[in-house]
């Protein structure tokens, strides 16, 4: 029986029940965050930050793999005849911003390029799959729809594991989201709130974030990578998804939006995707004052029975039937003329009018 990781939550289990199942490692090591400079070369399991971009770095005992952390999101990563190896940079917690990154990615046998991530509240583990090398992740899985985002398709899955180590503990419960791009590629814009959406629109809802990185990962392999990644503006949202196993659409199409202004900063609100019971919503929040704000705070107030299941990117409370929304610890200073944004998935019954929203800055 192959030993567990710790409970880092960084794993490489497959779709598939006959694919082979990356298991963790070195469970009596014990992980310390620590603080690295640029150009640090790393090859024992850690987490940290470097240059402002959180980063993990974790390899199994066997074969040789190593992280060079450099300027501002980029990375390099070199890997021989690994058992099981995952390393990024990213954020901590993650958001719904579009993540933008290059570089090269060579692999000899099998690997991942991809927006690796985990919520809270409930447990998930997802990954948007850019690049792979000789097994297709999807191999055996049931797919269950498809989102056309940033220049390809890209097939929808998810997997339970049960009794399996991650960010809560050694034996969780927990779901694995999957979307897999048809066009493979190593490079370009990946709009996170298009897949966020199409998830929940299949019925696979998020919860409060955790942390997000662009990981290099391989398995039973060996190669290399030079990525370098950051923030960046997305492509608008495809129909999505289509096929498989989702929802049906709504039959009375609601609201798509509404504007509430207040003192200091205005809240716009989209109905990003609904199905008929329940939908996902984005907000954009705008500084229209002359300085930074030092933190923002939008009211939601419903005419019906919606019910907030999971937001991201912000906090919030629900009294009957305002929701009271508080910005998250990295969001709260935004620049004169700037803005931020949140989303949430909620359910509802009958109709789904759009909110009132308030909007106030400190």
């Amino acid at each position: 029986m192959k030993p567990i990781r710790p409970t880092r939550g960084s794993r490489f289990s497959r779709l598939a029940g006959k694919a082979p199942v990356i298991a963790a490692a070195c469970a009596a090591v014990l992980v310390i965050p620590n603080v690295a400079s640029a150009d640090t070369t790393i090859s024992s399991n850690g987490t940290g930050t470097n240059n402002g971009y959180f980063y993990s770095f974790w390899s199994q005992n066997s074969g040789q793999a190593s992280m060079t952390l450099g300027s501002g999101g980029q990375y390099s990563t070199t890997w021989n005849n690994v058992t099981n190896f995952v390393a990024g940079k990213g954020w901590n917690p993650g958001t719904t911003d579009a993540v933008t990154y290059s570089g090269t990615f060579n692999c000899n046998g099998n690997c991942y390029l991809s927006l690796y991530g985990w919520t809270t509240n409930p447990l998930i583990e997802y990954y948007i799959v850019d690049n792979y090398g000789n097994y297709n992740p999807s191999t055996g899985a049931t797919k269950l729809g498809s989102v056309v985002s940033d220049g390809s398709t890209y097939d929808l899955y998810s997997t339970q594991r049960t009794d399996a180590p991650s960010i809560e503990g050694d034996h969780s419960n927990f779901t694995q989201f999957w979307a897999i791009r048809q066009a493979k590629r190593t490079g370009g814009t990946i709009t996170v709130s298009n897949f966020f959406t199409a998830w929940a629109k299949a019925g696979l809802n998020l919860g409060t974030p955790n942390y997000e990185i662009l990981a290099t990962e391989g398995y039973g392999s060996s190669g290399s990578s030079n990525i370098t990644v950051s923030h960046g503006t997305g492509t608008s949202p495809s129909p999505s998804p289509t096929g498989g196993t989702s929802p049906s659409p709504s039959p009375s199409p609601s609201p798509s939006g509404s504007t509430g202004g207040g003192s200091g900063c205005t809240a716009t609100f989209t109905n990003a995707s609904d199905w008929g019971s329940g939908y996902t919503g984005a907000v954009t929040v705008k500084n229209n004052g002359s300085t930074a704000t030092n933190g923002w705070k939008v009211t939601m107030t419903y005419a019906g029975n919606q019910t907030v299941t999971n937001l991201w990117s912000g906090t919030y409370t629900q009294s009957g039937k305002v929701v009271t929304v508080n910005n998250a610890s990295y969001n709260g200073v935004v620049p004169a003329g700037g803005s931020t944004n949140f989303g949430f998935n909620a359910n509802y019954s009958g109709t789904n009018a759009a909110p009132t929203l308030a909007c106030t800055t400190s």
